[in-house]
C-alpha cells in the first residue's frame, strides 16, 4: 500500500536520507521515497497501514519533522 505524505523540515538530501532512514526502522514501512522537489513529498510503501500519530511518534526520534498526509 502506497500512501502521500508531507514531511516539513526537509531542505537537504541529509534530511532525506536521515528521515528515510528512521522512517524505515519501522517494521510496517517497506519504503520511503521522499523528494525535494517539491520539498517534502513523500510516498511511503507499508504492509499495514499507519496512522499519520504512528508515523509522526516514529519520526519523533529526529528534531523538527512533522508529516501530514495529502489526500
Amino acid at each position: 500500500m502506497k500512501h502521500k505524505y508531507q514531511i516539513n523540515g526537509i531542505s537537504c538530501g541529509g534530511c532525506v536520507a536521515r528521515v528515510r532512514k528512521t522512517l524505515e526502522e519501522h517494521p510496517d514501512i517497506e519504503k520511503t521515497e521522499i523528494f525535494l522537489n517539491p520539498k517534502g513529498k513523500t510516498i511511503i510503501s507499508m504492509k499495514e497501514r499507519l496512522s499519520v500519530e504512528e508515523l509522526q511518534q516514529q519520526l519523533n526520534k529526529l528534531e523538527g519533522y512533522t508529516i501530514t498526509e495529502i489526500l
